[in-house]
């Protein structure tokens, strides 16, 4: 009988409760978590046992770590694996949860926004000022920066998803209402300006290209998102 296998995680930034929730049922079938996987979890066969699991957003230097543990040990939760900045706990049923109110929890989102903010805009900028680029140059330079920019967007669009739902978990626990509405409106309106450029006379081909990809970029993720949700509500059904 196979003794590990992976899962894939639904997104820490867009459904964390949700992944934890289905560590917990894995753990009550026997299956634990061993480490992080790209885009999910690598899992062990075991004894079957009843574990919550919970995550921490935390950037440490080497002398800090063993503190660290050891605070989140005392209080009853067992460090399970760590990569980059996040790391995984988990405990037995009924212990007091790492964050126990929203000003701790909002910290925790802070955090991990914090860690990946700037590196995040930097990236945009590059891309857009690639896409400038494209707009005022000619010839041989301008195919090759909108390879360029293509390339970027690529991973600047997604990027940008995340940071953008990390810090919508973040003002969801402050209670700031509006800033939340604005971020779940967001990739509406910019799906409405895409599907704009695309169908509208006189649009140059950078920005069609541009919105041909805001649309995948919106689309996909979406898609994905419904299948995996469908993945474990049968799973559930099965079980």
């Amino acid at each position: 009988m196979k003794q590990t296998k992976y899962v894939m995680s639904e997104g820490l930034a867009f459904a964390e409760k949700k992944d934890m929730e289905k560590l917990r049922r894995l753990s009550l079938k026997g299956w634990h978590v061993r480490n992080f996987k790209f885009m999910g979890y690598s899992l062990e066969k075991g004894p079957s046992s009843d574990f919550i699991y919970s995550i921490d957003y935390r950037s440490l230097k080497e002398e800090e770590r063993e503190e660290y543990l050891d605070f989140f040990s005392s209080a009853g939760w067992t460090h399970v694996t760590t990569e980059g900045n996040t790391h995984l706990f988990r405990a037995a049923p009924g212990t007091p949860p790492i964050y126990s109110d929203r000003e701790t929890a909002a910290e925790k989102h802070g955090e991990l926004g914090s860690s990946v903010r700037w590196t995040v805009i930097s990236f945009v900028i590059i891309t857009a000022l690639a896409w400038l680029g494209t707009l005022i140059t000619t010839g041989a330079f301008q195919s090759t920066l909108t390879v360029i920019a293509v390339i970027l967007t690529i991973f600047a669009l997604p990027a940008s998803w995340t940071v953008t739902a990390i810090y919508k978990n973040k003002w969801a626990e402050e209670g700031k209402r509006v800033l939340v509405n604005v971020t779940r409106t967001l990739p509406f309106l910019l799906l409405a300006g895409a599907i704009f450029l695309i169908t509208a006379d006189g649009v140059t081909s950078v920005f069609r290209l541009l919105a041909y990809m805001i649309v995948g970029a919106v689309v996909f993720p979406a898609a994905i998102w419904v299948v995996t949700s469908l993945y474990c509500r049968l799973g559930k059904a099965v079980s």
